[in-house]
């Protein structure tokens, strides 16, 4: 009998921890994390850089900003002449996506993979989130800068990556009733949120 599998996509607020609690994740249910990495398979599945698909990472460009649900689930062809444009390069990474997805047991961070996947019984949406005031003492250890600096920095990212959502979704990036599981990441260290994790993960895992 075939292992199912499980997919974990992973939304996150910057200086959450989001990303770190996704690799420990990873590492202990020995699944693979995709991050970036999506960036490149998208490159090299289009033939398009993947410095342009780096340029609109979980980042809209104002002037798309007033669209909504953009996502469509079919990439253009490189016959169209809108083969390289902001939406079809969602698109071609949202088809990575799906493709890692219907072939292995994995995890993957951003990109609103969770809205991707949507469809599928087997994936269980995550939402990291942490007050400004945890999100802070996080980045003064990994990033430079004063402490507005980095507030200006975490409100910026944010602040793109829920346009981004928006944008592609038409649906709000923090509504918790967008993902099946919402930790604070301020109330406890590493070890306990991924214990806290894998508990959640384990109970779901029952009914996939």
């Amino acid at each position: 009998m075939e292992e199912k599998k499980l997919v974990i996509s992973i939304a996150r607020s910057y200086g959450s921890g989001g990303l770190t609690l996704a690799k420990k994740l990873g590492k202990e249910l020995n699944l693979p994390v995709y991050d970036r990495e999506i960036l490149r398979m998208a490159s090299d599945q289009s033939g398009i850089s993947e410095e342009m698909f780096g340029q609109v990472d979980e980042h809209v460009r104002k002037i798309f900003l007033k669209a909504k649900g953009k996502y469509k689930g079919k990439p253009l062809t490189p016959e169209d002449s809108a083969f390289t444009s902001d939406d079809n390069l969602f698109e071609l990474q949202a088809d990575v996506i799906r493709q890692i997805a219907d072939t292995q047991s994995c995890i993957i961070v951003g990109r609103c993979a969770d809205y991707i996947l949507r469809d599928k019984t087997n994936v269980l949406s995550l939402f990291f989130y942490a007050s400004e005031e945890d999100c802070l003492e996080r980045l003064r250890k990994q990033v430079s800068g004063t402490d507005e600096e980095l507030i200006k920095r975490m409100h910026d990212i944010d602040k793109h990556r829920a346009e981004y959502y928006k944008y592609y979704t038409g649906r709000d990036w923090n509504d918790a009733r967008n993902y099946d599981f919402c930790l604070d990441t301020g109330v406890m260290d590493y070890d306990r949120l991924i214990e806290v994790v894998k508990s959640y993960i384990e109970i779901k895992n029952r009914e996939i």
